[in-house]
């Protein structure tokens, strides 16, 4: 019996912290969904004219808003763009134009800009608007539990019974760990933002059912657009409560009313899931770089509940962040992901997304050959933490270094009155991401195909050091392959090391990782890129360690970078006797 089966303890079961839907942040929502968008229009608008103030500063917002979108539809045109992209627009710059033609006495024209920006506002809104149904989201739920557990079961259990099996479940899959039972006390005292890696467009759908098991209410999350392309997705993300987020439009109205739409949500209660990546990591890396820019919101409706606070006597609604830390054994976009992130480089440019799975029968065909395959997820939970990045106590409270507590509310005050200062909030989001990359490396879980695919890609690299990237990656399939005994010795000496950075707690480990060493290589090594046509890793005939696709193994061996395990690895080679390459 293997130690993770030894290990193996029955997954806990979570009682809903809220039983009846009508309770449900989410549902309040939904039922006064026309109001919510009234008021996301309104805040939208003010913020566009705070810095837009004249009439002349708002025409140069319309016109290049009008400009960029133009150029989206001729350029990059989705199937899920709405029928009437082309007449709105071209209706927009009708009535720009004769604004410039002086047609209209300068309050109208005043008038006019406004409504234009009205116009333009109230269709981002509608158009990012959640269409969170609870019956849907019920069903969704249903289908996503018993279709996968079905899979599950058919891959482990022999024969018809298989179809009518429960011997095995989702969480035999999905190992939910980390700090789960304060996420769910932290919901029940306040709003919760939760902020997972983003790896795979499977993330949305695997957080949603993971929020469900832990017996939390529906979050509402951004989700790509694109996505909404794929049938499959765009009815599960609709019903788990998803909005939509274009990122082809970066224009000012349309970042703005993204903005509003998010902060008025939490300031409503709503939980919310934020991807604070952007986008999935086309690295294989943990993210090291963040977009802050709904991280702010979280901050924006933080200080307004304490102004309200201050105005009603009633204690202010608190915001916690938690960090989530999503671990596969291998990604489905991993070939395609790789090559856009040695593409882009070292500079930042627009790109087309990758719609090499952009059909729901391309997704199915992934999802069962996942399903009836031994590889496991695991969704690893941080601490939560205020909008500082400091730690909070069971009952919310905030907590310096030292553990004492600390009052939030006094840092959005100017004197002895909160104040908003836009500059300040900046920096505290600035300082909120900085701590959620730190959590991001402590809760990483190390897999054991993460194991073997750093080393084996940096025992190959240490070989050719005077190679750059690129030409590297060129390397004739001859000089791939590593001696075994070599590289056995290299992941003992690895192993050995990541034990210690979790015992001092900078990272987490699955229980796999203690097995005897030759079965966590090849445990790593059945595990790692299993759904590509070309393995990243595996063994040749005579036993040793070789890749069929050198940029694969890069992506998979990234997942480890940023814990300084690469110097282990040259110190051991070069203490090596014989050559590995």
């Amino acid at each position: 019996m293997s130690l993770t089966q030894k290990i193996k303890k029955k997954p806990k079961e979570y009682a809903p912290i809220l039983p009846k839907r009508r309770e449900w942040p989410v549902v309040q929502l939904s039922r006064n969904q026309k109001t919510f968008i009234e008021e996301v229009i309104l805040r939208s608008i003010s913020r566009i004219r705070e810095e837009a103030p004249t009439r002349e500063a708002l025409i140069d917002v319309l016109e290049t808003t009008l400009y960029r979108e133009r150029l989206r539809i001729r350029q990059n045109p989705w199937a899920v763009d709405p029928d009437d992209e082309e007449a709105f627009w071209k209706k927009v710059k009708s009535r720009l134009v004769d604004i410039s033609a002086h047609q209209f006495t300068q309050q109208q024209q005043e008038q006019e800009v406004q409504s234009i920006l009205q116009d333009i506002v109230s269709r981002y809104t509608r158009e990012i608007a959640s269409r969170f149904r609870h019956s849907y989201y019920r069903f969704a739920r249903r289908v996503v539990t018993f279709g996968f557990s079905r899979l599950l079961n058919a891959s482990r259990v022999k024969g018809f019974r298989s179809l009518f099996s429960t011997q095995y479940s989702l969480r035999d899959k999905i190992h939910i760990v980390g700090e789960t039972e304060h996420l769910r006390t932290l919901a029940q005292r306040g709003t919760i933002v939760m902020v997972p890696t983003h790896f795979s467009n499977l993330d949305s759908i695997l957080i949603g059912w993971v929020i469900h098991t832990l017996g939390l209410p529906p979050f509402i999350y951004g989700a790509g657009l694109n996505l909404f392309n794929i049938g499959i997705f765009a009815y599960f993300m609709n019903s788990l409560g998803a909005y939509k987020v274009d990122r082809r439009k970066k224009n000012k109205i349309y970042v703005e009313t993204l903005k509003a739409y998010s902060c008025e949500a939490l300031q409503w209660g709503i939980h919310s899931l934020f991807f604070p990546g952007g986008t999935r990591s086309r690295s294989g890396r943990i993210e090291d770089k963040l977009k802050l820019g709904l991280l702010g919101t979280a901050m924006e409706a933080q200080r307004i509940h304490y102004q309200q606070s201050e105005r009603t006597g009633e204690p202010a609604e608190k915001i916690f962040v938690v960090p989530v830390v999503l671990n596969y054994h291998f990604v489905l976009e991993a070939p395609s992901l790789i090559r856009d992130h040695l593409e882009i480089e070292g500079q930042e440019r627009y790109y087309v997304e990758s719609d090499e799975y952009s059909t729901s029968y391309k997704i199915i065909k992934f999802l069962i050959k996942f399903f009836t395959k031994g590889s496991d997820i695991s969704v690893s939970f941080g601490r939560g933490m205020d909008l500082l990045g400091n730690p909070v106590d069971e009952e919310g409270r905030s907590l310096d270094k030292r553990g004492h507590l600390i009052s939030m509310q006094e840092y959005f005050c100017s004197g002895e009155k909160v104040t908003r200062d836009t500059q300040r909030e900046e920096e505290y989001t600035r300082m909120l991401g900085e701590a959620i990359l730190k959590s991001f490396y402590q809760y990483n879980r190390v897999f054991s195909s993460h194991l073997v695919a750093f080393v084996a890609f940096e025992m190959l690299r240490n070989a050719y050091p005077l190679l750059d990237i690129y030409n590297f990656l060129r390397l004739p399939e001859e000089d791939q392959i590593i001696p075994y005994p070599q590289f056995k010795a290299v992941c003992h000496a690895v192993r050995e090391e990541i034990f210690r950075l979790c015992q001092l707690g900078k990272v987490q480990m699955a229980p796999h990782l203690e097995m005897d060493l030759d079965e966590v290589i090849d445990h790593g090594i059945n595990n790692v890129g299993m759904y590509h046509s070309k393995r990243p890793l595996l063994k040749n005939k005579e036993g040793d360690i070789i890749t069929m696709d050198l940029n694969t193994l890069f992506y998979y061996h990234n997942r480890l970078e940023g814990y300084h395990l690469a110097r282990i690895i040259l110190l051991k080679t070069e203490k090596l006797s014989e050559p590995y390459a």
